[in-house]
Formats: structure tokens, sequence, C-alpha cells
């Protein structure tokens, strides 16, 4: 038998009416997802998967999945790149797919860049009310699924070199108002503000601090903090706070310069945190480099 709890039916419904993009904690990984003027500024095709589960032991709790490929062309001043996100709660599931360009203007003799970025696609949303349990099973608001697809447009500038970042960006530039039969949501401008700085301690061991900044008008800023460690140019240790929301670590480990193996784990602080395991995540990234280009090894972000 189908079902579907009660309490994911409310938590999808108040989602709906102030609709945040898909959240992850290893964004430090993936700045693509959320800033189109990252496309190829890693020098090397780079291919990158993350699959999070949140609140395990909530029937209907978000899962999503990211997928990313990006490149630089044209001596590396030039960055082509593509997304796709499938983010799923409760009745509700989102799937987004975005072309990225960027245009990377070296600032000094060193590594300072400055980028330049612009995204377009498509963002599909479908309510599929099959199988959810309801009080009167003749309502017309149930009994019928509802789905719609909007044009989007992205952009952001993003200032980077070898040891720290700084970013601004807005993925999603059109609002768009959905009727999904029981009530209106409305896809929102997000507005996503990011920093990070590697610092060496000794031969062995880099610091790394970053943190996200995600504002979407009539939902609660979220702003998460992460402090990272390198050991041995390999090994990533973190740890993770997102503000009155969850804690949290996460780790990942470099093989042979190409792939990066990741994991990560939050559990929440506020009233989320009953009845359920946590939130996982799991990555996978690899950089394609051609043997003529010079590779920087170890990739801070």
């Amino acid at each position: 038998m189908k079902k579907i709890l009660l309490i994911i039916f409310i938590v999808s419904s108040l989602v709906s009416n102030a609709q945040q993009d898909a959240q992850a904690s290893m964004y430090f990984f993936n700045p693509l997802n959320y800033n189109p003027a990252y496309a190829g500024t890693r020098g090397s095709l780079n291919l990158t998967a993350v699959h999070r589960s949140q609140w395990v032991g909530w029937e209907g709790a978000p899962r999503t999945q990211f997928l990313s490929i990006h490149a630089p062309i044209v001596r590396k001043r030039i960055g082509l790149g593509a997304n796709l996100s499938y983010d799923n709660i409760g009745s509700r599931s989102n799937v987004s797919a975005m072309g990225n360009f960027a245009y990377h203007l070296q600032l000094n003799s060193k590594s300072l860049r400055l980028s330049f970025g612009a995204s377009a696609g498509i963002n599909s949303n479908q309510y599929d009310f099959n199988g959810l349990i309801v009080n009167d099973n003749t309502d017309i608001n149930y009994l019928t699924s509802n789905k719609s697809v909007s044009p989007n447009f992205g952009a952001g500038i993003y200032l980077h070199s070898n040891k720290g970042y700084l970013g601004f960006s807005l993925p999603r530039l059109i609002e768009k108002s959905i009727d999904n039969n029981t009530s209106k949501s409305f896809l929102q401008r997000h507005y996503y503000l990011t920093s990070g700085y590697v610092f060496n301690v000794n031969s062995v061991t880099d610091i790394k601090p970053s943190i996200l900044i995600k504002y979407t008008q009539n939902a609660p800023i979220t702003v998460d903090f992460n402090y990272s460690m390198l050991f041995y140019n390999k090994l990533w240790i973190g740890l993770m706070y997102r503000a009155n929301e969850s804690v949290g670590f996460n780790s990942s480990f470099l093989v042979k310069e190409a792939f990066t193996l990741g994991y990560s784990f939050d559990y929440p602080i506020n009233n989320l945190r009953l009845n359920n395991f946590g939130s996982h995540e799991i990555l996978f990234s690899f950089d394609l480099r051609s043997k003529n280009r010079a590779f920087i090894s170890p990739r801070y972000f």
C-alpha cells in the first residue's frame, strides 16, 4: 500500500509556498550547481555527481541528486558547463537542467582571476497526489496531478585564486507562480554569497574555513559554516554548522589526483531531529586533464 506520512505532506506544503533550491552540505565541491561563473575554473574537464538523502527515516523525506560537468576552452578564458538536478519531497518533485557559460579575466601575473557567468535552461515542477492518504477521497484537488515547465536563467560572479574565493550568484532569475491544485507556490529568486580561504599550517596540514549564505524572500536566511582540514594533500576532514538547523561532519579522499570520493552527515538541532536518522550525502568527482596542460594539485575548490 502506498502511504505518505502526514507530516511530510505538511512540510511539502510549507516548502511549496516559498520554494527553496535543493540543499547540499558539500556545496564547496560543486559550486557550479549555484554559480555559473565557476564553469571551467578547475582547468580540466570535471564531472561531479552528488546524492543526498535528507531526514532518513521519514517516508517521503527529501531525496536529491546533482550532476554537473564543465571544462575550460580558448586558453582557459572561457568555461562551458551543464548541470542537472532532481529534488523530491513528499508529493512534489523538481527537475532542473541548465547550460553554463563563463568568461575568465586574469587580474594579475599570479593566480587571481575574476569570472563572470550566465546560465539558461528549464525547470520542471510536478505534484503527484497518487497514493496520498486524505480524509476526502472525492476532493477534486487531490484527484489530479499537476506539472509545469518553465524557462530559467541565472548569473554569477566569482573572484578566485589558488588559495581563496568569493562568489555571488542568482541561479534563478525568473520568478514564477505555480498552481498545485491545493495552493499556489512560487519559484522565487535565490541569492547566494560564498567565500573560503586555505591557510597552510605546515607541510602536512592545510585548513580551509568556508561559508555559504542563501537568501530567498519569505524564507529564513540559510547560513552554512564549514571548517575543513587537509592532510597530506589527500584527505579532507571537516565540521559543518547550518545556523539553527543542523550540525555535522564531512570527509573526502583524493585518489591519484583525479578521483575524489566524499561523504557528509548532518543532524538536525531543531524540532526536526525527532524520528529521523539525519541526512547523508555521497559525492563522486573526476577530473580529466590534458597531458599538455598544467594541472594544479591539490585542488582546494
